[in-house]
């Protein structure tokens, strides 16, 4: 049997029926995209170690079909994970006789650095939304004050925000697909949470609820906006005001940063932000952490 024909199998039937569409079309893009033309074609069972180990070297090298670069170690371990996977199982189902892929050598991971905007750069996004008549900007001030993913804010209803309370709730996120919008479990466990909305924004919400046609906080002509169209609408603001790009998740580094300079301790930040634990959170925000103690301590030498 040719890997491809094992891929198909593997896919629509151990993976398709356990996971969420997201990563369902993750897993077949990455098959489509890498997998298929390279290795489609191979015998499952020739499919040694050695071959396995050529084809990661090929993408660290020159895999980025785009650019014709090397793939990032990030997107290289991605093919891995699902290389192995779907061997494993393979194997398991005794298709191939030997399990080789746990032999494969990861590239080694390093974390990207944190971009976030200064507070001039925070102050002129804030004013230039408080002034525009577009509502569905507002979004990225939410983003600002709460640290949400850009998959969290377009799924967020107005249901989930108790103006009373002034608290969020985070329940269900969403992703562009080849079918429209869809509106899915959060990406994590710990990615269900609770956040307190600062007292400055409830007025500004409460005047966004009034006015509002869509059950969508986030909404255009009252209908739900696509992740794609809110980023574009997030780069077309940040070039009006002349701000180096930035991609849409340094919002949520930016409220990280803000967070830590104000004094937020990690665990609280840690949960807001839904990460698994705080230890993510300080491996993360760890430089942020650095500049905010040294900031404090020549505070404290100008008493001496």
């Amino acid at each position: 049997m040719k890997y491809i024909e094992w891929l198909n199998i593997w896919l629509e039937n151990y993976i398709k029926p356990s996971v969420k569409v997201r990563t369902y079309e993750r897993y077949s893009l990455i098959i489509d995209k890498h997998i298929a033309k390279d290795l489609g074609e191979y015998e499952i069972k020739t499919l040694s170690a050695l071959v396995l180990q050529n084809y990661i070297t090929q993408l660290l090298q020159n895999g980025n079909c785009k650019t014709g670069k090397g793939l990032s170690a990030n997107s290289v371990n991605s093919v891995i994970s699902l290389i192995q996977s779907s061997l494993k199982t393979a194997n398991m189902l005794e298709i191939t006789e030997e399990y080789s892929a746990d032999k494969i050598k990861r590239p080694k991971l390093t974390e990207k650095p944190v971009e976030c905007f200064s507070m001039q750069e925070q102050k002129q996004i804030e004013q230039a939304i408080l002034n525009s008549k577009k509502d569905k900007l507002y979004g990225i001030l939410l983003c600002l004050y709460s640290g949400l993913r850009i998959g969290e804010l377009i799924a967020l209803q107005w249901d989930d925000i108790d103006l009373n309370k002034g608290i969020l709730t985070i329940s269900k996120s969403c992703h562009d697909s080849k079918i429209g919008l869809v509106v899915d479990e959060p990406k994590t466990v710990n990615s269900r949470r609770l956040i307190p909305i600062p007292k400055q924004l409830l007025p500004i919400l409460k005047a966004k609820k009034k006015n509002s046609r869509s059950s969508y906080f986030v909404s255009a002509k009252g209908n739900a906006v696509s992740v794609r169209s809110y980023q574009r609408s997030f780069e077309l603001l940040l070039k009006k005001l002349k701000i180096t790009h930035k991609g849409f998740h340094s919002l949520r580094h930016t409220f990280a940063t803000r967070a830590l300079e104000c004094g937020m301790d990690v665990k609280t930040l840690s949960e807001i932000l839904g990460h698994k634990n705080p230890t993510i959170t300080l491996n993360r925000y760890a430089h942020s952490l650095m500049e905010h103690k040294q900031d404090m301590m020549n505070r404290l030498g100008k008493l001496l």
